[in-house]
């Protein structure tokens, strides 16, 4: 009863402290957001760093192992089949991401062998890039999965040849100095404008075989994009470092 007494008579205090206060109390004008221009007429955002718009701009990008990259860049960057996967000259960690991407309008092969691509933020978690159209496959695998992580909350995707959309927004995985996981990744996923990943945990890097293990890596790598054999075209990519 004395416990019961006490809460009212500190809420009877801190009621009348609120309806005392003045509505500038509690104004913060501690940090003003910078100005950034909105993107308009499908155009990235002032602040974006334009990672391809064009053939003009593949020098942004490099084979895996470094050497030139010999994907087809002709207005839009292109798969070449044998050619290995791609990746960001530049570093990223903490970023808002945009990526377009299209399968090949003549359908070849089923399940996961039907426009297969990925968007490896870090070139470790993947956003997997299917044709995912009236398609099956297992479901943590089709288009808008963390491979083999989560599964995607609906299927938003187009018909084969259309271009699509991913706007993602990464949260990098922290480490302390002895190289144990403080913070695991988290990743927003919206496809074709529709929410399909809602800041979902990463377990670790995406792995075809085995479980995922996190295992200390740098705040910043590259951004990879695949190559899986199909020629599947990607366009406007962008990215906001947060």
């Amino acid at each position: 009863m004395k416990k019961i007494l006490c809460l009212l008579v500190f809420a009877f205090i801190l009621t009348n402290v609120i309806a005392q206060m003045k509505p500038e109390e509690t104004e913060d004008w501690s940090r003003k957001p910078p100005i950034v221009t909105p993107g308009r007429f499908n155009n990235p955002p002032s602040d974006a760093i334009v990672l391809y718009s064009g053939s003009d701009d593949i020098v942004k990008w490099i084979h895996e192992n470094g050497e030139p990259v010999k994907w087809i860049a002709d207005s839009v960057l292109t798969v070449q089949k044998g050619t290995g996967s791609i990746k960001t000259i530049k570093s990223f960690g903490d970023c808002q991401l945009h990526v377009e991407w299209r399968t090949p309008a003549i359908v070849s092969g089923t399940g996961q062998g039907r426009g297969n691509s990925g968007v490896f933020l870090m070139g470790k978690y993947e956003v997997q890039v299917l044709d995912s159209y009236e398609n099956e496959t297992y479901y943590n695998g089709q288009a808008g999965s963390i491979y083999k992580q989560h599964i995607p909350l609906v299927n938003a995707s187009l018909g084969p040849g259309e271009w699509q959309t991913y706007d993602i927004v990464f949260s990098a995985p922290r480490f302390n100095e002895q190289g144990d996981l403080l913070k695991p990744a988290h990743i927003i996923v919206l496809h074709n404008g529709v929410l399909i990943q809602n800041h979902v945990m990463l377990k670790g890097p995406t792995e075809y075989i085995g479980l995922p293990v996190y295992k200390a890596h740098e705040d910043k790598l590259p951004l990879m994009l695949q190559n899986h054999t199909n020629p599947v075209s990607f366009r406007n990519i962008w990215i906001r470092e947060l």
